[in-house]
């Protein structure tokens, strides 16, 4: 009996030890880890990876640019890490969204434009160091520099010759001084210009149509130019034609530049030539004797209407007079 109670006593205290023994390590566990979140957490010990780099800033306000790759150690509460940097190349689209934005043309016509800078950091000091905000700074002169060269072009150039203006925008991102003795894009920021791409200009919609009800519009009016220069052209030629047709009446008198027809025989004759236009005339047409010489002409015409119905009467009149 005794020895049996001695080995339940002892697997006991086994038992016991053995749950004592992994509390233990189970705590020392929790609280390496609890240690180590702390750690990551505070970023005492920070890794630099690989194209990225740290921003150090610190006690004293000094700021550092940290590029080696790998793990770092920085004291915990005299130090901060501002930002992670990557080196890798980046995308800055012209507004900043991808989205088309709305520009004005050299004419004053509205497009819809849409655009994309790459750059990489090459210089971390300039970037991070010299400037505050870089990516909004850049932002803005790279939007400036581009709608400048995009708002002084043509409509025809920005749809039809966008080849140039690409390569003209991407030689001003990387060598044009943002003013005027200043320094360039790359030379302020730090980076390098890798590529510009001009996705699309386009009209919009509203415009469109506007624009092709203006050249429908501008269709009508040449089409009644053309008319109305047709009309004036056949004008001209008329009154070519009756000039030429005085002129040879004239000579056909016996007169010359230097020797007139006798007025009232010119007269005379002009009258007679109008009077069988209008005995040929129609009910429909009218016909206008010209008379310029001041006086009252020697021959007056009756209405042609009037005159058909008086003879249309006076038959009808003999007509009854013979009827028994």
């Amino acid at each position: 009996m005794k020895d049996q109670a001695s080995e339940v006593f002892l697997q006991r205290a086994r038992v016991i030890t053995m749950a004592r023994r992994t509390a233990f390590v189970l705590v020392i566990i929790a609280v390496f880890y609890s240690l180590a979140a702390i750690v990551y957490s505070t970023h005492v010990i920070y890794k630099v990876k690989l194209n990225y780099a740290v921003i150090l800033e610190q006690f004293g306000g000094k700021r550092q640019a940290v590029t080696d790759v790998g793990w770092h150690y920085r004291l915990p509460f005299f130090t901060r890490l501002e930002k992670e940097v990557p080196l890798m190349n980046q995308n800055m689209y012209l507004g900043g969204s991808s989205a088309p934005i709305k520009i004005i043309s050299q004419e004053n016509v509205a497009l819809w434009t849409s655009a994309l800078m790459t750059f990489k950091i090459k210089d971390l000091k300039v970037w991070g160091i010299e400037n505050l905000s870089p990516e909004i700074l850049l932002q803005g002169d790279f939007d400036g520099i581009s709608k400048d060269i995009l708002q002084g072009e043509k409509v025809n150039n920005l749809i039809s010759n966008r080849e140039t203006i690409k390569e003209a925008i991407f030689k001003a991102l990387k060598d044009r001084p943002i003013n005027k003795n200043g320094p360039t894009l790359e030379g302020k920021y730090g980076i390098e210009v890798v590529s510009f791409v001009l996705n699309e200009t386009r009209f919009g919609d509203k415009l469109v149509e506007a624009t092709e009800e203006k050249k429908r519009r501008q269709l009508i009016a040449e089409a009644d130019n053309y008319a109305a220069d047709q009309e004036a052209a056949q004008i001209g030629k008329l009154y070519k034609a009756y000039l030429e047709g005085i002129s040879s009446l004239h000579m056909a008198l016996g007169g010359s530049q230097n020797q007139a027809v006798n007025p009232a025989l010119f007269e005379f004759l002009s009258q007679q030539k109008w009077a069988t236009a209008y005995e040929k005339n129609q009910s429909v047409q009218k016909t206008f004797v010209l008379h310029a010489s001041g006086q009252m002409p020697s021959m007056t015409l009756p209405p042609f209407e009037k005159k058909q119905l008086t003879e249309t009467a006076d038959m009808q009149s003999k007509t009854d007079k013979t009827t028994p």
